[in-house]
């Protein structure tokens, strides 16, 4: 399983011979001008809620690609009106897919689509095969229902956090976070992109190693494997 991240909270896993892009917000983020949007890949499109800071470059990539969209039911029927196809799920709901399995889960945030269009409850996804299991939280305070995922999910190699404050978590409610999902190998996002989310890297990075656990702050366009 390799791991991509295209600044923000854009990411995209390839797995099973299958190109997974999440919330992708590239051609608006000055921070990530050095990525060709037109030439991401992705079969699927796995969308945590509706803010333009997550959904931008959905539709153009999702119709070059011809993407399936993955989310909740009013982002998937939004999408689908635009002439994508999509899977809808709701929190606590699972289904699996040709490269694994995929859990919708809580998060606390907010959600309206660009136009407006009410963007239904926010999420965060799971995702598990025979390579590994991460958690992608999306936009979320800190909260008790992260406790659950031990409990209902597979054990996590690797968690992906908002850790830029102000709109999310910060760093310090995430290191609390990460012990909350059993999880030491933490990739942050969505931190730096605008003034009010720019963070001190070392101070969250010590934070985390002070805890025992490992905050990864990946450049844009770098790439993991796992």
């Amino acid at each position: 399983m390799k791991l991509t991240y295209y600044g923000h909270s854009t990411f995209a896993v390839e797995t099973k011979g299958k190109h997974i892009l999440f919330d992708p917000f590239i051609s608006p983020n000055e921070l990530a001008k050095g990525i060709d949007v037109n030439k991401l890949r992705a079969d699927y499109l796995l969308i945590t809620h509706g803010h333009g800071d997550h959904v931008a470059d959905a539709e153009s990539i999702g119709k070059r690609n011809k993407s399936k969209v993955v989310s909740n039911y009013e982002i998937v029927s939004w999408f689908e009106q635009k002439g994508l196809s999509g899977h809808p799920l709701n929190h606590g709901g699972k289904v699996n897919f040709d490269f694994g399995t995929v859990k919708y889960v809580n998060a606390i945030h907010s959600s309206v689509l660009p136009d407006g269009t009410y963007g239904g409850n926010p999420g965060g996804f799971v995702i598990w095969n025979d390579e590994a299991c991460f958690y992608l939280a999306g936009d979320t305070a800190l909260t008790m229902d992260m406790k659950l995922l031990p409990l209902t999910c597979p054990k996590l190699d690797f968690a992906i956090l908002p850790i830029g404050d102000n709109f999310t978590m910060g760093y310090e409610d995430a290191v609390i976070a990460s012990g909350y999902i059993e999880c030491d190998k933490i990739i942050g996002c969505h931190y730096d992109t605008f003034g009010y989310i720019k963070i001190d890297h070392d101070a969250a990075k010590k934070a985390f190693a002070d805890s025992g656990k490992e905050l990864i702050l990946l450049p844009v366009g770098g790439s993991l494997d796992f």
